[in-house]
């Protein structure tokens, strides 16, 4: 634990510290990211002066039971908000080591993904988080992301403001360095916990951190901030390929959220690259890394009719079919077997939610209804005076993509050997089982979610 002289009161921060933590977007509650580390207890301190009594304001601290001292730290965060008078969420997460990756740098980033669920959870509509990253962080962030490769959007470093679940993350000490934080923190007497794994230069960061960036600084003095300005740059970049991709979004984007594949051809590499990595964020997605662009998007875009490219990404995929280019996200599990579809006892398939009540005679008998996904074989009749399909090509009649048809929720009704298929998800559905007064006594209703 380190600490300057004993907490003093009536202390004034200067305003380099609270102009930017009073300039911070419209909100109607605040979050503080506490560590227990210098950067997080001033930020807090800086918080509670400069926005206690005017909004709610609350610190969250995430133990990642990674390191020995993980309750003391725990203990201390609790103690620092119970003397300021700001309640305190304490979030206990299990990192998982085991596919974390090789190494301690894939401890480190299953710990920040888990912190940042964290704060996802937490943060409500109108929220902010504030996170107490300084100058010296993102200069790190940029030559880390130089070092495995990033293009614009990395070395852009980390924002000021950026959205996180239902709220907003915002990093108001991102243009102010360490030393002056500790200089700071050290006037104002707090206290604060060292965190031994910031020694471990087996984390990437830690090694840039203590091997690197002192020598870098040493014949560069100006450094941290240079690379400051270098990241704004790139951020300015960026923000002009965000515009150029949504502008070019509305020439190749169908309005269902598919791109047309001649659209895509018609564009230079470079664009197809900016589009595609900007489709995937507006979804929520990190950009795909992909060692050949080139050979990534012609088999993507030329590949013969009867094949189905496919190009695989981080919680997505990008596929193609009849045209146009879908970007899926990585299904969710399904079943194993059959479930049975009772009243009362929604059953949830996929992104499909599929429910059963009675609107007429419930006491009438019910005929066995099962939930099911695609043996072969199946047949369907869509109106009673036309003759049954096959479900196979009545699909292909519909145009459903091939990776949708094996995961649709097929509803049965009768027993398993010769039930009577009565719907295909929210695609279909019986007569007998829809409408205002169906004439089975029971409606089906099956909805979709927004993937």
């Amino acid at each position: 634990m380190t600490t300057g002289a004993e907490p003093g009161s009536g202390f004034a921060w200067p305003d380099l510290l609270c102009d930017p933590v009073r300039s911070l977007p419209e909100h109607a509650r605040l979050w503080v990211a506490l560590s227990g580390g210098l950067d997080s207890v001033l930020l807090l301190h800086l918080v509670t002066a400069c926005h206690k009594n005017r909004v709610p304001v609350g610190a969250i601290h995430v133990n990642h039971q990674l390191q020995p001292n993980a309750g003391t730290t725990e203990g201390f965060c609790r103690q620092q908000c119970q003397a300021l008078g700001i309640p305190l969420r304490v979030e206990t997460v299990t990192v998982d080591r085991g596919r974390s990756g090789a190494g301690v740098g894939g401890i480190e980033e299953a710990a920040r993904k888990a912190r940042y669920r964290a704060f996802e959870a937490l943060v409500q509509a109108d929220d902010l988080l504030l996170m107490a990253h300084h100058a010296d962080d993102q200069a790190e962030t940029v030559l880390f992301r130089l070092i495995r490769g990033s293009g614009v959007a990395g070395l852009a470093g980390m924002p000021r403001f950026r959205s996180l679940g239902r709220g907003h993350l915002v990093r108001p000490l991102l243009a102010l360095e360490r030393s002056e934080l500790e200089y700071w923190a050290r006037k104002a007497s707090l206290t604060w916990v060292d965190d031994p794994s910031n020694d471990d230069q087996g984390y990437d960061r830690n090694y840039l951190r203590h091997a690197i960036l002192p020598g870098l600084r040493a014949r560069w003095p100006g450094l941290i901030q240079r690379l400051r300005h270098s990241a704004g740059a790139c951020g300015e970049s960026q923000q002009l390929n965000d515009r150029l991709a949504a502008l070019q979004w509305q020439s190749v984007a169908d309005g269902q959220g598919r791109v047309s594949v001649t659209g895509l051809r018609a564009l230079s590499l470079p664009e197809q690259k900016n589009l595609v990595r900007w489709w995937a964020r507006e979804h929520g997605y990190p950009a795909p890394v992909v060692a050949d662009w080139q050979q990534v998007m012609t088999d993507l875009l030329a590949a013969g009719v009867d094949r189905e490219p496919e190009l695989r990404a981080d919680g997505f995929s990008l596929r193609r079919f009849q045209g146009h280019v879908y970007l899926v996200p990585t299904p969710s599990a399904l079943p194993d077997e059959s479930v049975e579809l009772l009243p009362g006892r929604p059953v949830s398939w996929g992104p499909w939610q599929l429910q059963l009540e009675p609107v007429a005679n419930p006491e009438s008998a019910r005929p066995p209804i099962r939930v099911s996904t695609r043996r072969g074989g199946e047949r369907l009749r869509t109106h009673p005076d036309r003759s049954s399909k096959t479900l196979k090509n009545w699909l292909q009649e519909q145009s459903i993509p091939p990776w949708e048809r094996a995961r649709l929720p097929l509803v049965f009704a009768g027993s398993e050997a010769d039930g009577e298929l009565i719907a295909v998800a929210d695609l279909w559905c019986s007569d007998r089982y829809s409408g205002s007064a169906p004439a089975a006594g029971w409606r089906l209703i099956v909805t979709r979610e927004c993937d």
